[in-house]
């Protein structure tokens, strides 16, 4: 389906449009909010991109609760490279 974009100055104007769109079959789609550029950091080669704050981490919170993990621990042990 084409698509135009329309730009008005007047907020009575888009009640017209949407009040058209009844009899004229075409849809309204509101713009998204303006997404911030994410900033990227590259380190050794490697993108890191931050992290996503909608990500739903609870399902994690029973693997990890009563294990007595410790993040230094975790990074010595379990992160070395094996030569």
């Amino acid at each position: 389906m084409p698509d135009i974009i329309v730009r008005y100055k007047n907020k009575r104007t888009l009640e017209a449009l949407q009040d058209f769109a009844k009899y004229f079959d075409y849809e309204i789609s509101l713009p998204d909010s303006p997404k911030k550029k994410e900033k990227q950091i590259s380190l050794n080669g490697v993108t890191l991109i931050p992290a996503d704050s909608s990500v739903d981490t609870t399902e994690l919170v029973e693997i990890f609760t009563g294990k007595n993990i410790n993040s230094s621990e975790l990074r010595n042990e379990a992160w070395q490279r094996k030569k």
